[in-house]
């Protein structure tokens, strides 16, 4: 499933390749697979490429995103970083690895929520956090 349906975000801020499961308003799992050549490997760490902490954090929102507006109650809305929580890096990932990230809503409501985010790598942890969102409006 292209996660494109859902999220307004477009290369190179779409950090999702597929979309493996959806459960509307509930929960979503996709992956995202690096290649090397993304635009912020070669300043980030010049000879030994490190994915940046916050973008698995926006990986993350982007597949609870997709959770969110894939509920009809939440079509035409647009969910918007409110806060991050409890955040933990535990591995780096690098090119080459493929992310699986996994996202579920734990408290939802007509102005917005908050869900827990897991990416791992090969089934080891990489990050995860509390991420909490506001809905707006899209004009």
């Amino acid at each position: 499933m292209d996660p494109q349906s859902w999220l307004p975000h477009r290369p190179p801020f779409l950090l999702l390749d597929v979309m493996l499961s959806i459960e509307p308003g509930v929960r979503a799992s996709g992956l995202w697979t690096l290649s090397g050549d993304e635009w912020f490997f070669p300043g980030h760490f010049p000879g030994r490429p490190t994915t940046p902490g916050v973008l698995l954090l926006e990986s993350l929102a982007q597949c609870g995103a997709v959770a969110v507006l894939s509920d009809p109650k939440y079509a035409g809305r647009l969910p918007l970083f409110g806060g991050v929580e409890r955040a933990r890096f535990r591995r780096q990932v690098v090119p080459g690895d493929t992310v699986l990230l996994e996202t579920e809503m734990t408290q939802m409501s007509a102005r917005g929520g908050k869900g827990h985010g897991r990416a791992t790598v090969e089934g080891k942890v990489a990050a995860e956090a509390d991420l909490l969102f506001v809905l707006a409006d899209v004009a």
